[in-house]
């Protein structure tokens, strides 16, 4: 049986290894989960003992097939967990990323079921994140783009949105920039900020903020955008709207 500790660091390398491409180097895992080399070192040498990891010399490490379908059915049961948190237990979408951190790792696969059987087995959780089948096959890579690099005049559909910071989750919520809501990008400026409009008024963001933003291109008009099973008729999720 794995430890909770052992489940993050496989969810960690799949995230990295999502984003970055493998191998993943261990300063990148580091930095990911907050602990330093000697701590990655160390659970490298754990997890490639199980058949979890492949490590490559100076290069980092790779999930092997067994790794990868550890870490997706531990990134399904978080994101299970914090639709049914925002769905049926009235939490904010800001707050949930760290009950589910905690909650991932001990809920049983009946429990897994009835909850995706309870929504309706949906297909992405609060922040617009894919949530894997039941058959554990990873996400199709989709046609997002980071909102920081469209240029000005583009109009976007918000796809999705990074979890992990709490406090740069409220600050989106407060201006408005949710899965499924339509930007149009007014200004780049040079000194690192992003300027965008939408229905409820005109938000200036950090690049930094941008670049973790999620966004595709709208070929139409606002009836064309997409909506999650979070979302409202406006376009917020529906734990934002109508609550203060």
């Amino acid at each position: 049986m794995l430890s909770d500790v052992m489940e993050d660091y496989l969810k960690a390398i799949y995230e990295l290894q999502r984003g970055h491409g493998a191998p993943v180097g261990t300063s990148k895992v580091a930095g990911y989960l907050d602990v330093t080399s000697p701590t990655v070192t160390s659970m490298m040498e754990k997890l490639a003992d199980r058949g979890l990891i492949v490590r490559e010399k100076y290069k980092g490490v790779e999930l092997t097939d067994e790794g990868q379908t550890v870490a997706i059915e531990i990134i399904r049961h978080h994101r299970l967990l914090e639709a049914f948190l925002v769905d049926h237990l009235d939490y904010e979408w800001t707050d949930v990323h760290a009950e589910a951190d905690v909650l991932e790792h001990h809920i049983s696969e009946e429990f897994e079921a009835r909850i995706a059987e309870r929504m309706g087995d949906p297909r992405v959780d609060p922040h617009g994140d894919p949530i894997p089948g039941e058959t554990l096959e990873p996400p199709a890579e989709d046609d997002t783009a980071p909102l920081s690099a469209f240029e000005v005049g583009d109009r976007v559909v918000v796809a999705r949105v990074r979890d992990r910071d709490e406090d740069e989750l409220t600050y989106l919520s407060d201006a408005g920039i949710v899965p499924g809501r339509t930007l149009e990008l007014v200004e780049k400026a040079p000194i690192g900020m992003v300027t965008v409009v939408h229905e409820d008024g005109r938000q200036g963001l950090p690049e930094g903020v941008a670049e973790t933003i999620r966004a595709r291109p709208v070929d139409g008009g606002a009836d064309d955008e997409p909506r999650t099973e979070h979302e409202d008729d406006a376009g917020r999720p529906a734990e934002v709207s109508g609550r203060e």
